[in-house]
């Protein structure tokens, strides 16, 4: 899978200023130079708008970055095909008789609405085709299951060099939500990003410390509270503007886990979202599930999804259980893409959410 991601550009602004540099120390420059290089724009008055017309412009200044301030970015190559553990192993299809694979959808948290509409377009396929193996219906199914789970919005925001691109991460405690920072940051500095974590989790203190383990793994700057307790907002706002000053690409902060209230969860949500949108755009909320709690994972999106504006999800542990169908769930009731999936604890074991991928390693 390939997306086009775009950072800032290193060395392009020290070497312009070197070269302005360098022709404001030596003597002055002939006015027939073809290597005149301004630092500020010259007026033109109507008398001299020939003579002017032959030395270069300063092009206009502009407040946005443009491609020529910004790189591609390939980031490296990951594969979750190895966690994905197919649903139907022990299980034969029958063209005449499809009310087991009904059972197993929903067995694998498809939900009972969602497994009898992809039963009755694997039904409407095989009869159209002539569908009669094992084989053919699994093919069948697995390319149900791709068109399915395909969303436009997959790909993470990193493309439109409005940096530091800004990351939230949200979700409970428990599903995983320090060990997806950690692999997102590693994955991103491997990728050539340079990148800023803030620790904005300061319910815990334990929080703390096991952002900062995964930020020093990942090779990222680490921006901690200066006192326990520290106001969650104040954190990220001091993330955000270390960021700014470091030049960094991506800034992700991490977040209280907690559900209990959403009132206060929401209002806590929102401040951080203030602040940080003084200094930057929030380009991602990624919203941490784990795979393994089936039903109530979607349960948790749906309470995320009223008061973060979640724009995508990771689901992890997804190598611990035959229940994927929770990704099924959550795209198609709730229309939020899952945009990445942990597939181990290893710092390396984390991918792109490829549908093809996913429908074939669920159905062989």
């Amino acid at each position: 899978m390939a997306f086009l991601f775009w950072k800032k550009k290193r060395g392009a602004e020290e070497s312009s200023t070197q070269e302005v540099e360098s022709v404001q120390n030596n003597s002055p420059v002939a006015e027939d130079s073809t290597s005149v290089i301004f630092s500020e724009p010259i007026p033109v008055t109507p008398n001299e708008e020939s003579s002017a017309a032959a030395k270069p412009e300063k092009p206009a200044a502009s407040t946005e970055e443009t491609p020529a301030q910004l790189e591609a970015v390939e980031l490296p190559k990951r594969s979750a095909k190895k966690g994905i553990r197919s649903l139907f192993s022990r299980v034969k299809f029958d063209p005449e008789n499809l009310d087991e694979l009904e059972d197993t959808l929903i067995q694998a948290d498809f939900g009972v609405d969602s497994a009898a509409k992809i039963v009755d377009e694997v039904k409407a396929r095989a009869k159209k085709q002539g569908a009669k193996t094992d084989k053919d219906l699994k093919e069948i199914l697995a390319a149900v299951l791709e068109q399915n789970l395909e969303h436009s919005a997959k790909a993470l925001n990193l493309s439109d060099g409005k940096t530091p691109y800004v990351i939230l991460v949200v979700g409970v405690n428990g599903v995983g939500k320090t060990t997806t920072i950690g692999k997102l940051a590693n994955w991103l500095v491997q990728g050539g990003f340079k990148v800023v974590i803030g620790a904005a989790d300061t319910f815990r203190a334990a929080a703390v410390d096991q952002v900062a383990t995964w930020a020093q793994r990942a090779g990222a700057s680490l921006i901690r509270p200066k006192q326990e307790g520290q106001d969650p907002a104040s954190v990220a706002f001091e993330t955000v503007d270390e960021a700014i000053k470091q030049d960094a690409d991506i800034v992700i902060i991490d977040t209280a886990g907690r559900l209990q209230n959403k009132a206060d969860l929401m209002n806590e949500l929102d401040k951080i979202r203030r602040v940080i949108e003084k200094q930057a755009t929030i380009s991602e909320v990624l919203l941490v599930l784990d795979a393994t709690t089936g039903q109530n994972g979607l349960t948790q999106a749906k309470a995320f999804a009223e008061v973060a504006n979640v724009t995508g999800v990771v689901l992890t542990k997804l190598d611990g259980t035959a229940k994927g169908g929770i990704v099924y769930s959550i795209q198609r009731e709730l229309q939020i893409p899952v945009k990445l999936v942990g597939v181990g604890e290893g710092i390396d074991d984390f991918a792109f959410f490829d549908a093809k991928e996913f429908a074939n390693g669920l159905v062989n």
